[in-house]
């Protein structure tokens, strides 16, 4: 979130592009420069188009269900009239249960109020399917076009919108035309898809544009990709995110840890094109000297993405609920529980629900290549509800008419899929994640005692993680156990000899100690790792004057001004400096 926030303060203050190609996709920061323009410097206007944007997704979820279930099907077991009232009512039924079901979906309600995406590109998608359903023949050329462009300038927000276009492009082949004299329809349809092309074309024209002829650089969308397939494809892949070492999670850090090991492995400078490229072969390379254990790797990823396990990786979810910012509600693993019986009995009586069924599959295809995450999978989840609303709702009407072999299969589905998307996960890794990120929140507001239990938990998951550790030392040092914290940092440090967090706080600890030649050192390493810090050049600037070398203090207080011209520390240090230099 703080990427994107960054990302749109630069273009506040005039830098709307570095010249080189996008790391991230540009579409959702440069949206937020415009509200911080317009409305000032605050979350609540993104928060509020997002939670309008969930509004939509709720409202299209209704309107697929309204549109799949509101007519009887032949031959689907209704041979005997059901309350008359579940019967006749059972599209508007199902599709309030699923939109409530969304409303008070946890993950929804927690990605609704951060500065990311995710909310609107899940409402792009819907629509996208909505549209398809709801309009028995294949869209015209215009409307092609109109969709193309769409769903293209949505994928400069979450590339994974793309994944409509194979949908999109088999409404256009399998639906016929409007009631119309068509002479040519292999024709038409195939210019329907090419305009559908085009239009994707244009809608993503912002990101090819600036990376071909800004920054003179091939990457067609980001440059992230690369990393993200390597991240998701190696040998210690388990399907979920699992960064190689030397690399933060963090996005700008990982821009540079990916740039740096890159160059440091080919010894060359390397434009962003080719560190994407150099991590793709690795990627690559893997997978074609282990296809049987790749083709496994996909099989966890596509159980992972199944599984009611909520692999949350950013935390957001763990710091809105404890912070009570969120309610309780529906996760993942009940609403998949409840679909798959839905699934099992819609398919065969509304054939137009496969639509909907094609909806969840895509979102499915689209992180295997990746990695499986909360975010990732959320896209799937109003298809999820819509079908484990109509589960609900033919389980009742089955149990009004009596329709004994209905209720068997449902609750035999139901079981087996409560069983399947139940399978424990076993990696500690796993279960360290939220007992981490509480105590991350914990420590954040100043409850120690609680920080204290939720890291010492996470820590005996996994006692080698560098973040716990370096999460610990900032508890200790908040608590001013400095020689316990200096041991945290430096275990840190042995686990990740770049950690540039854990290399300022031993430098900040070193100079509250009065070693300023100690601080000095761990200071260069950590610009080594992020030489734009200005937080890093400021405690520089302190480590020098400490050490009575006025210039050099003046000198990287000066570069901290520059990165960051509005912190009154920074100024006021510049004035200290000239006071002592005078002295």
């Amino acid at each position: 979130m703080r990427f994107y926030d960054d990302w749109a303060q630069r273009i506040l203050r005039g830098d709307l592009t570095d010249h080189l190609a996008f790391f991230g996709l540009p579409l959702y920061p440069y949206l937020l420069a415009l509200f911080y323009k317009l409305f000032g410097y605050t979350p609540f206007i993104p928060g509020l188009l997002q939670t309008l944007a969930d509004t939509m997704t709720a409202m299209l979820i209704f309107r697929i269900s309204v549109t799949v279930f509101q007519e009887r099907a032949e031959g689907a077991g209704f041979e005997r009239e059901p309350s008359p009232f579940l019967y006749r009512e059972g599209g508007p039924i199902i599709g309030v249960m699923a939109a409530v079901g969304w409303a008070w979906f946890v993950p929804a309600q927690a990605f609704s109020l951060v500065v990311m995406p995710t909310a609107l590109a899940v409402t792009v998608f819907w629509l996208v399917i909505a549209w398809i359903i709801k309009n028995p023949e294949r869209p015209t050329l215009a409307c092609s076009l109109i969709l193309g462009a769409l769903v293209g300038l949505a994928a400069t927000g979450v590339a994974t919108i793309l994944f409509a276009l194979p949908l999109l492009l088999t409404a256009i082949f399998i639906k016929p035309a409007k009631a119309t004299k068509d002479g040519r329809p292999w024709l038409s349809r195939l210019g329907a898809a090419a305009l559908l092309l085009f239009g994707v074309g244009i809608g993503t024209s912002p990101c090819w544009i600036h990376n071909f002829f800004v920054a003179r650089d091939p990457v067609l969308l980001s440059a992230h990709g690369g990393i993200n397939f390597w991240i998701g494809n190696n040998p210690a892949s388990k399907g979920y995110p699992n960064f190689p070492p030397g690399m933060r999670a963090e996005q700008a850090a990982m821009l540079q840890d990916s740039t740096t090991l890159a160059e440091a492995e080919l010894g060359r400078p390397l434009r962003r094109s080719d560190v994407s490229a150099f991590w793709s072969a690795k990627a690559k390379s893997y997978i074609g000297a282990h296809p049987g254990a790749w083709l496994q790797l996909l099989l966890q990823k596509a159980l992972n993405f199944w599984n009611a396990f909520e692999y949350d990786d950013l935390g957001v979810i763990t710091k809105l609920r404890d912070s009570g910012v969120i309610w309780p509600g529906l996760h993942f693993g009940v609403a998949a529980a409840l679909a798959l019986p839905g699934i099992v009995l819609a398919l065969r009586a509304f054939p137009a629900s496969g639509w909907t069924l094609a909806g969840i599959l895509a979102q499915m295809v689209a992180v295997l290549p990746v990695f499986v995450t909360e975010r990732y999978r959320l896209a799937a989840v109003p298809g999820l509800l819509i079908f484990a609303s109509f589960g609900v709702w033919r389980l009742a009407e089955s149990c009004s008419a009596r329709r004994l072999p209905v209720m068997a299969l449902y609750f035999v589905v139901l079981i087996a899929g409560t069983a399947f998307v139940s399978i424990p996960r076993t990696d500690p890794a796993l279960w360290a994640l939220t007992a981490f990120t509480s105590g991350r929140q914990a420590l954040d507001s100043g409850d120690f005692a609680r920080a204290e239990a939720e890291l010492q938990r996470a820590r005996a998951y996994v006692p080698d993680n560098p973040e716990t550790n370096f999460a610990l030392g900032n508890l200790r040092l908040a608590q001013e156990k400095r020689a316990e914290a200096k041991s945290f940092y430096e275990v840190t440090l042995r686990l990740n000899p770049k950690h540039k967090g854990a290399l300022n706080n031993l430098a900040l600890v070193a100079l509250e100690e009065n070693q300023p030649a100690p601080a000095l050192e761990y200071l260069r390493r950590a610009l080594e790792q992020q030489p734009q810090e200005a937080k890093t050049f400021y405690l520089l600037a302190k480590a020098f004057l400490a050490s009575g070398d006025f210039p050099n203090a003046k000198l990287a207080v000066d570069r901290a001004l520059e990165r960051d011209p509005n912190r009154a520390e920074y100024r006021e240090l510049i004035e200290e400096i000239e006071r002592r230099a005078h002295e």
